[in-house]
């Protein structure tokens, strides 16, 4: 197993002229996909031309990039794009990578966070029952629609019986709406 001077877990991939990868860990060649699976399940790893041993990890991690957005998983605007190319040559160009990585890791705290109330949410807790309660709302504004829309047999006209229906359960639905509002600020201090 080859693996970076500093005995760390970084395992070293060559990258030959005819453009195949060797992972020296596994003893076998990869593609662009599995170093880009690698990346998603944390696994440290170095790219290195062969022939001169030149690091190219940049490039080849730009490449993963290029191929995921080029199969319609586009993550990065256009607008992003052009304010990204903006930058090279500026003045700030040097701060700008600084800048990226720190935003990337509080976005993964974030995203962490999120995902564990989230979890909670539906799990028990105060977010549980308004989640519980919002379902129930949607389902009765659903059911309201429906039946506007497909009025019972033998029902007053339109005009007649939905506006009086609808009136009721638009009533109970602010009802509703402004416990729900209660309920959050309570939460929220």
């Amino acid at each position: 197993m080859a693996r970076s001077g500093s005995g760390s877990d970084t395992v070293i991939i060559k990258k030959y002229a005819n453009r195949r990868l060797y992972n020296t860990e596994s003893s076998s060649y990869i593609t662009l996909d599995h170093l880009a699976q690698m990346t998603r399940d944390g696994r440290d790893f170095k790219v290195l031309d062969a022939r001169t041993e030149e690091d190219i990890t940049h490039n080849v991690l730009t490449q993963i990039i290029m191929d995921e957005e080029g199969r319609g998983q586009t993550m990065l605007p256009v607008s992003f794009l052009r304010q990204l190319i903006a930058l090279y040559g500026d003045s700030m160009q040097s701060m700008v990578p600084q800048y990226l990585e720190a935003s990337m890791e509080a976005f993964k705290r974030n995203q962490t966070q999120f995902r564990t109330a989230m979890q909670g949410a539906f799990s028990g807790g105060p977010f549980a029952e308004i989640a519980k309660r919002n379902m129930e709302m949607f389902e009765a504004a659903a059911g309201a629609f429906q039946k506007a829309a497909h009025p019972a047999p033998g029902a007053k006209s339109e005009g007649e019986g939905a506006a009086a229906g609808g009136a009721d359960e638009l009533a109970q639905l602010k009802s509703q709406l402004a416990g729900l509002q209660e309920k959050l600020d309570k939460l929220a201090k």
